[in-house]
């Protein structure tokens, strides 16, 4: 099928733009934070909520921005923030109050030059490489949606032997116990 190969060369293609050095950075920052705040707006901040539940498994303290039982975030702490174009006013606000507070603050964004790149402390840039395609096979930043989430799904075993957590490990943390 067409887009099926279109989506997983693009994916690929932007997986492998990203450098190692940025992947494992945010690796060292999750497992050397207090706690763990993740945020996005609208399909973002669904790839977000995502890799929350991963963490979660993980045995990590994780929240989603935004969620009623969310407490407040402190020094210590690590923000990772996801906006496509960088441009998000409420993610963009977000980052600049984590950081006020002490917190350090990664964005993950396809614009390295945007707001939310300049509010961070780190940022890893998803560039998706438009080729004219997208509007065709992946619309409305469905490339970069993907590439998060499989960079992110792409962590979570380098995750897994650095805190020598099983998947049984995780099963045990799974929302409904299976």
């Amino acid at each position: 099928m067409e887009t099926i190969d279109y989506l997983e060369d693009r994916i690929k293609r932007t997986l492998e733009r990203i450098p190692a050095e940025d992947r494992d950075r945010l690796v060292d920052l999750i497992l050397s934070s207090n706690r763990i705040f993740i945020f996005g707006a609208g399909r973002s901040g669904l790839v977000g909520q995502m890799f929350a539940v991963r963490l979660v498994q993980l045995g990590l303290q994780v929240y989603f921005v935004g969620d009623m039982t969310t407490p407040i975030i402190a020094k210590g702490d690590l923000a990772i923030l996801i906006s496509n174009t960088g441009k998000t006013m409420s993610v963009t606000k977000t980052a600049r109050i984590a950081r006020r507070i002490g917190s350090h603050v990664v964005c993950v964004t396809s614009n390295k030059k945007c707001d939310l790149a300049k509010a961070s402390d780190t940022c890893i840039v998803i560039d998706p490489m438009e080729d004219g395609k997208s509007a065709e096979f992946a619309p409305l930043g469905t490339i970069f949606e993907d590439t998060v989430l499989m960079l992110f799904d792409c962590m979570v075993p380098i995750l897994m032997k650095r805190k020598g957590t099983t998947e049984e490990d995780m099963r045990s943390r799974h929302a409904i116990w299976v």
